[in-house]
Formats: structure tokens, sequence, C-alpha cells
């Protein structure tokens, strides 16, 4: 009886699958059975967002960047926020420096004419009188472009906090 519904169930099942069920074959020797390793757990893989909050927390510990933002300057003289600016720029340059190593996606001097390179359309943004089917030759490099070359930043610290508030014991 056994041998019966192998008959029937291969039939229907090469008729309408094109294949032999599995067990049928491993029961008349036609396959063998391979045993399967289970998939190695997949690693865990930082979060698209961790990069960001660490350049975050080393622009506020090496240059209190985010203080500087969320500060409303408006009641300061120009001169006030300037000399506060010089101070952020130069410390935010070197932090950049230290973990970074940027470079400029298109090497030309702002304000000269630039070639525009139609095979890779991230590395620029047309502006002004851009002709309708959207491509162009070249014109005049108005911002550069920077690359990331090389990324080395410091392991995360747990927890949310970007840089830890400083208190001063008197």
């Amino acid at each position: 009886m056994n041998r019966i519904s192998f008959a029937f169930r291969s039939f229907f099942s090469i008729l309408f699958g094109g294949t032999l069920p599995s067990d049928i074959a491993q029961a008349f020797g036609y396959s063998k059975v391979v045993q399967m390793r289970p998939a190695p757990a997949p690693k865990p893989q930082a979060g698209p967002s961790d990069g960001a909050v660490q350049i975050l927390s080393i622009l506020q510990r090496d240059a209190r960047l985010i203080d500087f933002l969320m500060e409303d300057v408006s009641a300061y003289s120009d001169e006030q926020v300037g000399a506060a600016v010089r101070d952020v720029q130069e410390q935010s340059r070197k932090s950049l420096q230290r973990y970074l190593k940027l470079q400029p996606a298109i090497d030309g001097v702002e304000g000269t004419y630039s070639k525009v390179d139609a095979t890779d359309s991230s590395t620029y943004k047309l502006i002004g009188k851009v002709p309708a089917s959207g491509k162009a030759p070249g014109g005049t490099l108005r911002h550069k472009v920077w690359k990331v070359d090389k990324v080395d930043l410091p392991a995360i610290a747990p927890g949310s906090v970007l840089a830890p508030a400083e208190i001063e014991i008197e």
C-alpha cells in the first residue's frame, strides 16, 4: 500500500512541480541526506546613526559646538559672536582632522570653471540656469564637495550623553 501512495505522490509531484518529493527520493536511495548547518548568528551591526552621534560627541567635547549652536546669540554683538566662532571653528577643524581624513571630491578653486563628470552625479548639484535636459558640460564651481577617505572614530560611550557635564568644585 505504501508503494501505491509513493507512486501517486511521485506522479502528481513530477506532473505539477517537476521534481520528485525529497522523502520519496531518500526512501529509494536517489538522494543523500545532507546535514544542514545552522547559519551563524548575524553579528550585531552599529546603527546607522552611531557614527553621527560619535561625531557630535567629539565636536561637543572638543569644541562645544552644540552649546554654541543651541545658544541664542541674538543678544550678543557681532564682535562677541565672531570671537566665539573663531574658537569653535578652530577646535572643530582640529577634531575633524584627528578622526577623519577629508579630501575635496572636485579638486578646483571656488569661483573658477569646473567640468562636470557625467558618470558621477552624486558629486555635484547643478544650480542656476540648468538646461531642460538636466545636463551641462561644466560651470562655475560655487562650493567644493568633500569626501571621506578614512574614518578612525573612538569607541562609542554607552548611553545618549554626548559629552559629560562639567561641574566645578570650589
